[in-house]
């Protein structure tokens, strides 16, 4: 459990640093033009969202709450892996070492 946790902390803020850099030094409309326009840029893309989607499923089983789950789902097509460490974090520190609670929510 401790593993996990540091991993998702790890994660926060890995991309904390990615999304500020990104934000502050980049041009997202040029940079994703630039990116979109590349064959292995649209393969990354598409990994990219099949990963948040089904991420995002996982989210949508175990949130009882429709309008939390809808957030949380938001959050992760915009904000990306930042926001699915984010969950996992406070996930890991909310099932107080149920696995079963961690991976199943409020159907465990």
């Amino acid at each position: 459990m401790k593993v996990a946790k540091l991993l998702a902390l790890l994660g926060i803020l890995a991309m904390t640093g990615a999304l500020f850099f990104g934000f502050t030094k980049g041009d997202f409309f040029v940079d994703g033009g630039e990116i979109l326009a590349n064959p292995w840029g649209i393969v990354s893309m598409v990994d990219l969202y099949v990963g948040f989607t089904l991420f995002s499923m996982w989210i949508a089983f175990r949130e009882k709450n429709i309008i939390v789950s809808g957030i949380w789902i938001a959050l992760m097509m915009v904000l990306g892996f930042f926001t699915g460490a984010l969950y996992v974090l406070i996930q890991l520190f909310n099932c107080k070492g149920d696995m079963q609670k961690f991976f199943m929510g409020d159907r465990a």
